[in-house]
């Protein structure tokens, strides 16, 4: 049993908070895109309305183990004083004595951001030292980040094992019961789009995809690896590729109009669409027509759509279609490992016996 957030008494507690913070910045460090933070405010305002006191803690970027200024989470922390309306102190380090000295003088509704848990090489390398070091600021501890659930990292597996209060926030619990619905319990017709470009890196999520999907679009360029292969799937049959494409110099950098159409037919009949990976050379707005294409019909239907995976939210968002879609998930890879029947690491460690 995986307990929840609101399975917990916070009132008064020191909730640690793992969140997913790791959002798109350009060089000088302002963020480019907050849906990720935005996403867990809901989490982080149960907390506050609850009078938890709250400690935030995320990584940022790659930072190789390494204190980098450019990755630092200030600019994480305007953001969330900005949304949340209430002060957001961020902390020199992650851990230490200061740090833990900080979490217990703590009142209730106030937050503590740690800084990036990156900077230290123990969070990367699931360091159960590090690990002991972070499970001394919090008595109860969550889990919202399930974009890094498909990593062995200290604070998302080492760390939950070592509290005996564990759970899920409101986002990660959101994030399992819809990729679960889809999987189990889907309206039918149901349609998955996969796109992309290397069918190496989606052949497992093509092959449990077809067990519970009707149909199964891919891209043109996952279609002629899987035919020049010659690899199997089983129900085969489901599989759907473009059927005529753009042509420039001697490449195909998107699908055609009888493509769309029939891509278009299929999206309309369906009752449940998830889909993952552009159909094009997206970064050029003339080879981006397909995907848009392929957006707009899915937002104009009336079925229940999931997408998720850095190239198609970053698209969506763009084109301002985000808000269309039923949910968009805060995890690629996580998100494909899990609709590739994969275990999340992440998720065996908050297994507790109902007893607790």
């Amino acid at each position: 049993m995986i307990k929840k957030l609101r399975d917990f008494k916070v009132e008064n507690k020191r909730v640690l908070v793992r969140c997913d913070f790791n959002v798109p910045q350009d060089e000088q460090g302002n963020i480019l895109d907050n849906f990720r933070i935005i996403q867990t405010l809901p989490t982080i305002n149960y907390l506050l309305a609850n009078k938890a006191k709250i400690i935030l803690m995320s990584h940022l970027g790659d930072p190789g183990g390494q204190a980098v200024p450019n990755l630092k989470l200030d600019k994480v922390q305007e953001e969330l004083a900005k949304h949340l309306n209430v002060p957001v102190t961020k902390s020199p380090d992650c851990i230490g004595y200061e740090v833990e000295s900080y979490s217990y003088g703590l009142k209730p509704g106030e937050i503590l951001l740690l800084e990036n848990l990156r900077f230290h090489p123990g969070e990367t390398a699931n360091d159960s030292l590090f690990a002991r070091e972070l499970s001394k600021l919090g008595d109860i501890y969550i889990n919202d980040a399930f974009g890094v659930c498909h990593r062995e990292h200290a604070s998302v597996v080492a760390l939950p094992q070592l509290m005996t209060e564990r759970g899920v926030g409101l986002l990660l619990e959101k994030e399992i019961r819809t990729l679960e619905k889809i999987m189990q319990k889907p309206k039918r017709p149901m349609l998955a789009i996969v796109g992309g470009k290397k069918v190496e890196t989606k052949a497992n999520l093509i092959q449990n995809i077809l067990k519970f999907s009707d149909k199964v679009i891919v891209s043109g360029l996952i279609k002629e690896e899987i035919d020049r292969t010659g690899m199997k799937f089983d129900h085969q049959e489901k599989l759907i590729g473009p059927v005529d494409a753009v042509e420039f110099e001697g490449k195909q950098p998107d699908i055609g109009p009888k493509s769309v159409e029939l891509f278009k037919k299929e999206i309309r009949r369906a009752k449940t669409i998830f889909w993952n990976g552009p159909f094009g050379m997206i970064e050029k707005e003339e080879y981006a027509k397909g995907t848009l294409e392929i957006a707009k019909a899915i937002a104009k239907s009336w079925s229940f759509s999931v997408t998720g995976g850095g190239e198609t939210v970053e698209f969506l968002s763009k084109v301002g279609l985000s808000s269309k879609f039923d949910h968009v998930s805060t995890g690629g890879g996580a998100m494909l490992s899990f609709l590739s029947g994969e275990q999340l690491v992440a998720l065996q460690p908050l297994i507790v016996n109902a007893r607790h």
